[in-house]
């Protein structure tokens, strides 16, 4: 649930989308929607299309479902986009006992699939939710239309020693609250100096909630989301490799040019495992590719879709 009225939200939607020079019929907002699913009422933005074929995006961790809002705005003329906030991040319900492994955010996606009826369709899935979209294709390829990889896939080294992840671990360690919304701005910035003001603080309204106080916290479970011990790392990472030798669907991996997290090389290696596959590489765009370079992500995605009759 936005932090922002009605007509805010598209004012600063439509100036995102000049930002960031996709094009559009025209500037709407997706409909928030909850789903039951396992246990948990999970949120998800449906930018309804009544007759489209279903795409299904899944975003990394500690963001939101409104990343790909510059995404999803374009695409919806055509298709009817879902993107879902997972289990203990933006408006979705916090797991009972810090439950955020790979394979409870599996389990959601087969259950919310299975709610909402989607079939044929195409899923999205960026780093963590990519993780959880080759979960979900290494068991159920042939409900699949396509499957989209950002930035994510098999690395060829252990990724969470390389600088990038280091970075991300920093970032995360840091102040969970912060005295105003400028502050957490800077912070965000100084993460990532890539991203424009305009696009990152709509993008941060959507991620934080004011409390009484005036203060701004992280919607997401921080606690919950940051018990992971050393080992959960290459054990992911193995698992995501044998799950990518179970998918038969055709296969698109992204990578963000710049970015320190994902490789040309893991991008290669990850299409080798692959039968039906092939890697873009995304200038102008670090590991966060749908918000660094939406337009570029389209383009890239546009013939692939055509390709796969979507």
């Amino acid at each position: 649930m936005s932090a922002m009225d009605t007509s805010t939200e598209l004012e600063y939607l439509g100036l995102a989308v000049q930002v960031a020079g996709v094009a559009v019929d025209e500037v709407r907002l997706p409909v928030d929607r909850f789903a039951a699913v396992n246990g948990l009422r999970i949120h998800y933005l449906d930018w309804e299309h009544p007759v489209g074929r279903p795409m299904l995006f899944l975003h990394g961790a500690r963001l939101t479902a409104h990343t790909f809002d510059l995404v999803c705005l374009p695409l919806s003329s055509q298709f009817r986009c879902i993107a879902v906030d997972s289990r203990g991040h933006g408006d979705s319900e916090w797991a009972a006992g810090g439950e955020y492994t790979p394979q409870a955010r599996v389990a959601d996606v087969e259950a919310l699939v299975g709610t909402l009826g989607l079939d044929d369709f195409v899923l999205v899935g960026m780093s963590m939710g990519g993780g959880t979209a080759i979960g979900y294709a290494g068991r159920h390829s042939a409900k699949l239309r396509g499957l989209v990889l950002v930035d994510t896939g098999a690395p060829h080294e252990e990724p969470m020693a390389r600088p990038g992840a280091q970075r991300i671990r920093d970032f995360n360690s840091g102040p969970g609250t912060f005295a105003s919304f400028d502050e957490a701005i800077e912070r965000a910035l100084a993460f990532n100096p890539s991203r424009d003001r305009r696009l990152l603080r709509r993008s941060l309204l959507h991620a934080m909630r004011q409390e009484p106080d005036g203060s701004w916290r992280w919607k997401h479970d921080r606690d919950g989301l940051g018990n992971r011990g050393p080992e959960v790392g290459p054990a992911r990472a193995a698992e995501q490799r044998e799950s990518l030798t179970r998918i038969t669907c055709p296969t698109l991996v992204l990578r963000g040019g710049s970015s320190d997290m994902f490789t040309d090389e893991d991008a290669a290696n990850t299409v080798d495992l692959l039968p039906s596959s092939r890697w873009v590489r995304i200038d102008n765009a670090g590991h966060t590719i749908q918000g660094d370079n939406p337009r570029g992500m389209l383009e890239a995605m546009a013939p692939f879709l055509t390709e796969i009759g979507a």
